[in-house]
């Protein structure tokens, strides 16, 4: 796993947002934000035993419990980056997320409902 995924600066994130709520948002402002986000949630629930996968832009552990060290993962959560967006936003609820397959999650400890919205 590469090193930990550091927080944008916020002007950055703000205009990112602007050209995302404009319907003019790039793939670099995707990553930009998938990547932030994800930052937020290392820091907001650090450990090991849960992977959060944002295809194709990163991937994090987080959590504490078990830890991870080969393979896949006992515990894995994956979604795309416009729904990873609208989580840590508090758009788009964790639980309706689930129940209409814009996220899936298996394994323990994969209801990031306590840790959301990020920003």
């Amino acid at each position: 796993m590469p090193a930990r995924l550091k927080p944008a600066p916020a002007a950055e994130v703000a205009a990112a947002l602007a050209r995302l709520d404009a319907g003019t948002a790039q793939r670099a402002d995707l990553r930009l934000l998938t990547k932030h986000f994800l930052a937020l949630l290392e820091t907001l629930a650090p450990g090991r035993s849960v992977e959060v996968r944002v295809p194709p832009y990163a991937a994090v552990q987080v959590i504490e419990g078990v830890r991870h060290t080969r393979g896949t993962p006992p515990a894995v959560i994956e979604t795309d980056a416009a729904t990873w967006i609208a989580l840590a936003t508090g758009r788009l609820a964790w639980t309706d997320a689930v129940e209409s397959v814009r996220v899936q999650a298996s394994g323990e400890r994969t209801d990031l409902t306590p840790y959301l919205p990020l920003g």
